[in-house]
């Protein structure tokens, strides 16, 4: 026989949860699951919770706007493979807000420190040099290192001399493929000590590009003129060659504003300016911004440990080197960085060791030539000169960035090579280490605040709803159970990981549950206290309390929405563990609370006033019913 008209079967709703049941458990334990059935059933942690490493870099831009989006994800791209090719599992890089990428690492604490360097490879001839250390160079040139090429006696002779540097123990270049010169190879050779031979004039040149922070170059220079003195600025813009302040004592003191000057100050400056004035340090130079000397067409001027070289423009790019790998030299059994070129990059690489062998037009001063007296190519990466070998041969073939590398410096400086330049800079904003002993604290104390939550919330329904608080308390573990299999496919399908303040928002989504209670319980009260019987309360009362619930429910999860949209950081897991606890909630309302509340109204135990918790609405219907119409039809029906 059909039930009549409007009324449910339960038994429906509740076999649809129990397929919902089935099916979310069944991706839990089979859908991209690994190892054992524990594993299996561990969600995803954040690092929070396990111990790993966090770190947040903040984009920098010329003009001081926020990147495009498209630059933005193309930096989170390539970063994420510098990442990756730590080899490093479940590594997590994301875009936050619209100038901001989040590294995280659970479970690892690795250096983050230069995963967000630009990497922005150039190969530049020397020209000159000059003391960065902020000391007046000496009058005479001194060259140090006696390194020579050693013939192998094939076409693909290598740098096989030895060094001696005083300064630094940057890593140097060295050939690795055949050359087209008698000698042949990139032969490493010592930083020499300048002297003050004629530079590079200081004639300023006009920028029409934006500065930083939305000034143009000229406004900057202008600030800076303005900072340092017009004497000071002045003097420094009619130096036709760097400085000798051991014969002009009063020229230091003129010159000694630039020293004060900050390493985005120093950027704005001439390449000239930079070269010439001695009061501007290499430490300076250093902390420029690390787009400061992108441009490939520009000359710039950049530093080996203490001593600033005049760079040539570029002439091979980063995007020449086509693939680049950190290996051992089973030769020295020193490890090395080589350099793979494209055919293109071979063509430009050839070319500028043959225009630097040959000291093309005169181009390389005296005290910049190598002790062989042939030009020096400098490897610059961003804003720092990695190696300054002097060019032995005409080079075919490719190359090796050799020195103090360790494995770990090797890979690192190839893994940046490799995946190429970001488009944009960024400067560490945060660094964030919790050490999985942390970790495994925050995670119990959020299980236990978790689970102190539900418990008060069960005594609470327990107390004041008794036969109705078993609802309360089976519709709290079935949501506990499908937000625990909910984050189990989440954290596999889409990285998606549980964080402390996940943990707080399934916390505050306790209440919201608790709310949806207290409605539809108070809701079916007030139908008994009006003379319905309890049976047909239970309708009646779901009917007129299921807008609020979904109403009060829907603006809980477009605060969720909202906040997750416009928030960064762990607030977004907050927000998304609010939302998503809160949806699931919805689910168990209408598939079982209302179900099993039909099914309760059917039985002697839920009539009783003792019992259901009910009691004083039943037993003051029972002394209304003799006087109530209304309740003598019910009655009567």
């Amino acid at each position: 026989m059909a039930p009549p008209q409007g009324q449910m079967r339960p038994g429906r709703q509740l076999a649809v949860l129990g397929l919902i049941f089935a099916v979310l458990y069944l991706l839990v334990f089979f859908a991209d699951a690994r190892g054992g059935w524990k594993e299996r059933l561990e969600p995803k942690l954040g690092l929070d919770l396990i111990g790993g490493t966090r770190v947040t870099l903040e984009a920098t831009t010329i003009d001081g706007q926020p990147p495009t989006e498209r630059n933005l994800e193309e930096a989170r791209r390539i970063i994420e493979e510098r990442v990756n090719g730590y080899g490093v599992a479940e590594a997590e890089v994301v875009v936050e807000g619209n100038r901001n990428i989040v590294i995280s690492l659970p479970g690892e604490n690795r250096d983050l420190n230069d995963i967000g360097a630009a990497a922005e490879l150039r190969f530049r001839k020397l020209i000159k040099v000059t003391d960065g250390g902020g000391v007046a160079p000496p009058a005479t040139p001194n060259p140090m290192g006696t390194a020579t090429p050693a013939p192998t006696g094939s076409a693909a002779p290598g740098a096989s001399g030895t060094p001696a540097p005083t300064g630094s123990a940057a890593p140097k270049v060295s050939a690795s493929a055949g050359t087209g010169g008698g000698q042949g190879g990139m032969a490493p050779s010592a930083t020499p000590t300048p002297g003050a031979t004629s530079a590079p004039a200081a004639t300023p040149t006009p920028a029409a590009t934006p500065g930083v922070g939305g000034q143009s170059i000229e406004q900057q220079r202008a600030a800076i003129q303005q900072k340092v003195g017009a004497a000071a600025w002045q003097a420094a813009s009619a130096l036709q060659a760097p400085a000798d302040l051991t014969q002009d004592p009063t020229l230091a003191d003129k010159l000694k504003p630039f020293g004060g000057l900050t390493g985005r100050e120093v950027g704005a400056l001439t390449p000239e300016m930079q070269f010439n004035v001695p009061t501007i340090t290499c430490a300076q130079l250093d902390a420029r911004l690390p787009a400061s000397i992108r441009d490939e067409n520009q000359k710039v001027v950049a530093c080996e440990g203490p001593v600033k070289y005049y760079l040539d423009v570029a002439k091979v790019l980063g995007t020449d080197v086509d693939d680049a790998n950190g290996v051992l030299d089973q030769t020295t059994g020193q490890w090395v960085v080589s350099l793979d070129f494209t055919g293109e990059g071979q063509k430009k690489w050839t070319n500028l060791t043959r225009e630097a062998f040959n000291n093309e037009g005169q181009g390389c001063d005296a005290a910049a030539l190598g002790d062989s007296g042939k030009c020096r190519v400098a490897v610059v990466l961003d804003n720092k000169v990695i190696s300054a070998p002097e060019i032995q041969g005409v080079l075919t073939g490719n190359s090796q960035i050799t020195g103090s590398f360790t494995s770990k410096t090797a890979n690192d400086l190839a893994g940046q090579l490799r995946y190429g330049a970001l488009p944009i800079t960024f400067h560490q904003q945060e660094a964030q280490t919790v050490t999985a002993t942390l970790g495994e604290s925050y995670l119990r104390a959020g299980l236990l605040a978790a689970g102190i939550g539900m418990l008060l919330v069960a005594i609470y329904a327990f107390f004041y709803y008794r036969l109705l608080g078993t609802v309360i308390f089976l519709s709290l573990i079935l949501s506990a159970l499908l937000v625990f299999g909910a984050l189990v496919v989440l954290g596999r399908q889409i990285g998606f990981t549980l964080t402390l303040a996940g943990i707080a928002g399934f916390i505050v989504s306790l209440g919201v549950a608790a709310d949806s209670f207290v409605i539809y319980f108070e809701r079916l009260k007030d139908e008994i206290r009006e003379g319905r019987s309890p049976r047909s309360a239970v309708p009646r009362a779901w009917a007129r309390a299921r807008r609020t619930i979904i109403s009060a429910n829907a603006i809980t999860i477009m605060a969720a929405v909202v906040l997750y949209i416009v928030s960064v950081g762990t607030v977004k897991g907050f927000a998304f563990a609010l939302g998503l606890a809160t949806v699931l909630d919805l689910v168990v309302v209408f598939l079982f609370r209302h179900p099993i509340m039909t099914m309760f109204a059917r039985t002697k135990a839920f009539l009783s006033p003792r019992v259901s918790g009910l009691g004083r609405v039943l037993h003051s219907a029972e002394q209304d019913e003799p006087v109530n119409p209304r309740n003598q039809r019910v009655k009567e029906a």
